[in-house]
């Protein structure tokens, strides 16, 4: 019975079949977004929730400019907030739980209201846990917070509050999450977590998930291969590229060389035909850090809508909104230019690089692709295992409702 399929079913061969039409590419982002400044925050913990522009991202998923420990913030700066174009929907996944990540025992802070207003810098306060003193919410005083200043603001209502009033909330602790909460899956009981939600995609939100992203996690072996198994035949039919990075610092190990880079893929296998390996990092004109899988999900997207929805295009040689590439905190390495970037190329990393006058991603392979190694030309680029990806999924999506229908001479 395990041969038995009921449905429209993609497999793949050796050659790429014909184009059909599809939705759209749909990225998901799997990580930690800063749930706690969100008020209801309940809904969108361990939950696929699409996000099509910046207003909803804070709504739904709050911003912090700490994206080390808010990793998904990375994502909503990039796809929609860069001067280089926004591009959306995308799919987050949020595996932070303020009721189970946060701090020990609650903080108390006193706060000086003038004119009826007090404010306090705080990304970990858990909105829905602040209490002020003996008044009552939504009486006395309402709460809102400037995901632009990173501050929360107290308002009254009616009479203005004077004086100083003792204020308690409760705070997350984003380093609670683990590699295992990433990964998460689905239990006999029906509740799914991190990556296991990427099941919930497609009958929650009726969305065909494309890309799997999960910046700040990705470079953890255990993390990466559960991407791949989770974009793999998602709901037994649909298929997604994993982007996915080689990280600047291993532990206490610096990985901020080509040859490091390059060895660091060989020795932990991030090989799959199925994925889009990237190093190093890329800072922008802020200070911004960015990772590699994140920039090339993003363009991924921006070449696709080009191409009226066809993934017929690599995102290499493209501009990112970047001016450098970035090897870690106390790193020596000034950077590298095309010619050396091919050594990557060479061996299956997609890196960035200066040229044209722009700084672009650079590298059009599969993390399968070595060259002078290659006895499928499928795994050699990223555009060509994609199509496949989009020409099954196509084909199942088109013929859903076709299956149980009598058969026609046409």
């Amino acid at each position: 019975m395990a041969d038995y399929k009921h449905g429209t079913y993609g497999e793949f061969a050796a050659s790429v079949g014909a184009v059909a039409a599809q939705s759209g590419t749909v990225a998901v982002y799997v990580g930690i977004a800063p749930v706690n400044l969100v008020r209801g925050y309940e809904a969108y913990v361990n939950a696929p929730v699409k996000l099509t522009d910046y207003a909803s991202a804070t709504r739904y998923m709050g911003y912090s400019n700490n994206w080390a420990q808010f990793n998904l913030c990375e994502a909503f700066k990039v796809h929609f907030n860069n001067t280089l174009g926004n591009i959306g929907p995308i799919v987050a996944i949020n595996v932070l739980d303020p009721a189970t990540h946060k701090k020990t025992g609650e903080t108390t802070k006193s706060l000086s209201f003038v004119n009826g207003r007090a404010t306090f810098d705080s990304d970990t306060i858990i909105l829905d846990t602040l209490v002020l003193a003996d008044k009552v919410e939504g009486t006395d005083f309402a709460i809102d917070y400037d995901f632009t200043k990173g501050q929360v603001i107290i308002n009254s209502i009616g009479t203005a509050i004077t004086g100083t009033l003792q204020a308690t909330y409760s705070e997350v602790d984003p380093t609670m999450v683990t590699a295992e909460d990433i990964i998460g899956g689905i239990t006999a009981a029906g509740e799914y977590s991190g990556l296991g939600c990427v099941g919930l995609v497609y009958p929650e939100l009726n969305l065909i998930p494309n890309i799997l992203c999960c910046p700040g996690w990705s470079h953890k072996v255990e993390v990466y291969n559960a991407m791949i198994t989770a974009g793999t035949k998602i709901n037994g039919h649909w298929d997604a590229i994993v982007c996915a990075d080689i990280p600047v610092l291993d532990g206490s190990t610096k990985v901020d060389t080509i040859e490091a880079a390059t060895k660091w893929k060989a020795d932990n296998a991030y090989v799959s035909e199925r994925a889009k390996v990237f190093w190093p990092m890329a800072k922008d004109n802020s200070g911004n850090i960015y990772h590699g899988s994140t920039l090339g999900t993003w363009q991924m997207l921006n070449v696709d809508a080009q191409n009226n929805g066809v993934p017929m295009e690599s995102p290499s040689n493209k501009a990112i909104p970047v001016v450098k590439q970035y090897f870690g905190e106390g790193s020596t390495n000034r950077g590298f230019d095309q010619q050396r970037a091919n050594e990557l190329n060479a061996n299956g990393i997609t890196t960035l690089v200066f040229w044209g006058g722009l700084w672009v991603l650079w590298g059009p392979h599969t993390a399968a692709y070595q060259y002078g190694a290659i006895s499928d030309n499928r795994v050699v680029f990223d555009n060509s295992i994609r199509l496949m990806m989009y020409v099954s999924n196509s084909f199942q999506q088109e013929h859903a409702l076709t299956i149980d229908q009598p058969m026609t001479k046409a």
